[in-house]
């Protein structure tokens, strides 16, 4: 007698069943890689506020929230790593996550704080925050004319706006900024020394 074959129709229902099976089990492990991904996320620091360069961090500029960031977690700094003394080393964003790069103890900051007057106004756009130029026309030896005015230091960030309040104030106005700790000399020599300051935003028309 004969050995009886697989009909093809036997056949096609098994592969169809097969790949039925096939797509279910691949549905359960996506469901399961989202379940595990939402169990591997990590508490980290958010920047309640944007924090200038050189400013001090305390735990108040900062809400905790949970991330899923892989392998990067280890790159962003949790509720329990930041201790006392830290400063931003760049500008931290509102609402940007705070990467360990981005903070520095005081010790080590290469930057600090200097209080100018702008002797001829701001620009609208100026802010805590905004990256400026600080230009100067040096006092002639007259008493009472200006040299060209030339850049006194770039590279500089506005911490605050500290617009004065007067007569005389109109056209004038006085800014926290934070500069590296080598052009100090150089800004507090022009201040003595009657320059004329002037506060350009970086990137605008001379």
């Amino acid at each position: 007698m004969a050995p009886l074959s697989r009909s093809p129709r036997r056949f096609r229902g098994d592969a169809r069943f097969a790949v039925g099976i096939v797509l279910v089990l691949a549905s359960i492990a996506g469901v399961w890689f989202v379940l595990t991904s939402s169990d591997q996320a990590v508490p980290v620091l958010q920047a309640r506020r944007t924090i200038v360069r050189g400013e001090v961090l305390r735990a108040t500029d900062f809400e905790t929230v949970d991330v899923a960031l892989g392998a990067a977690s280890d790159e962003y700094l949790r509720p329990d790593q930041l201790p006392s003394g830290q400063v931003a080393v760049r500008t931290l964003t509102e609402g940007e996550l705070v990467p360990r790069t981005a903070t520095a103890t005081a010790s080590d900051s290469r930057t600090t704080t200097v209080v100018v007057e702008s002797s001829v106004g701001l620009p609208e756009d100026v802010a805590a925050g905004t990256e400026v130029e600080i230009w100067q026309a040096p006092l002639r030896e007259d008493g009472r004319s200006y040299d060209e005015p030339r850049i006194l230091v770039g590279d500089v960030v506005v911490r605050a706006v500290l617009e004065p309040e007067g007569l005389l104030a109109e056209n004038a106005a006085e800014l926290e900024i934070v500069i590296d700790r080598s052009d100090v000399a150089a800004v507090l020599a022009a201040v003595t020394g009657g320059a004329a300051l002037s506060v350009v935003p970086v990137g605008a028309g001379s």
